[in-house]
């Protein structure tokens, strides 16, 4: 059994060659594993609803109430505080493989982890003005959707280009820490535009891997935490670069 990176976790590859004793317990193993991914995918989906839930109030809180808005501007040695956490977190989830799947520490992790990257979201949110927010918002809504849809009905098989979009997380990586000697508005919006697109080829990655079946790669039925941070983390990236075009766009 191989193994392949995702965004951050690492999928199984099934073997669907396999020969069975008959093929009545071939159908019964075929209607066994498909519910038991259908128990996976509506799981992971009800902890993502939850973790958007939980950003999306606390967006809101920080752009439309003054004092929780000057709170975030004035003090940001929060946000350094935050960030660090932030990477610890991810660190614990993503290579404490017992954390990860004992519950309920695995689910209060994410939590924890959900409400610092909420934190920072809202803090970032909150140097734009409402109506930017809400219009990077709702793109990002039917981005999300679209890819969504797309990744669950195409025919292409995007778990095998891991491996291609870490090599395009790097040089989106470098051209970042480029951009901070190189200032200037069309730098700027053209690493947000890559950023939103390596992203949002990374959610129908993300989709696919959760999604398995007929892909080549997918995630245990156990990695639940895995994939809702996997697909969490997509978004709310994507939403970021995406806030920052629409930034960009309206100060132009």
């Amino acid at each position: 059994m191989n193994t392949m990176p995702g965004t951050f976790g690492y999928g199984q590859e099934y073997d669907n060659t396999a020969a069975n004793n008959s093929p009545l317990e071939g159908i019964e193993n075929a209607f066994s594993e498909k519910a038991i991914r259908m128990g996976f995918i509506r799981k992971v989906y009800g902890i993502l609803m939850v973790q958007l839930a939980v950003t999306v109030g606390f967006i809101c809180l920080f752009i439309f109430e003054p004092k929780v808005n000057h709170f975030a501007r004035s003090h940001v040695e929060l946000v350094w505080v935050a960030l660090v956490l932030v990477f610890i977190m991810m660190i614990v989830l993503v290579c404490c493989d017992k954390v990860r799947r004992t519950f309920p520490v695995n689910l209060i992790c994410l939590m924890v982890f959900t409400l610092l990257e909420s934190f920072l979201l809202g803090t970032t949110a909150s140097y734009y003005r409402h109506d930017e927010v809400m219009m990077a918002a709702g793109i990002c809504t039917f981005v999300c959707l679209g890819l969504t849809l797309f990744a669950f009905q195409t025919k292409w098989d995007f778990t095998m280009l891991g491996g291609m979009l870490f090599v395009a997380l790097l040089v989106l990586m470098c051209f970042g820490f480029i951009c901070i000697f190189i200032p200037g508005r069309v730098v700027n919006v053209v690493y947000a535009s890559l950023g939103a697109l390596v992203f949002s080829v990374y959610l129908v990655f993300d989709t696919q891997m959760m999604l398995g079946g007929k892909h080549r790669y997918s995630l245990s039925p156990e990695e639940y935490i895995m994939a809702a941070l996997n697909i969490y983390v997509d978004i709310v990236l994507l939403f970021s670069f995406i806030l920052d075009i629409v930034g960009f766009a309206n100060h132009g």
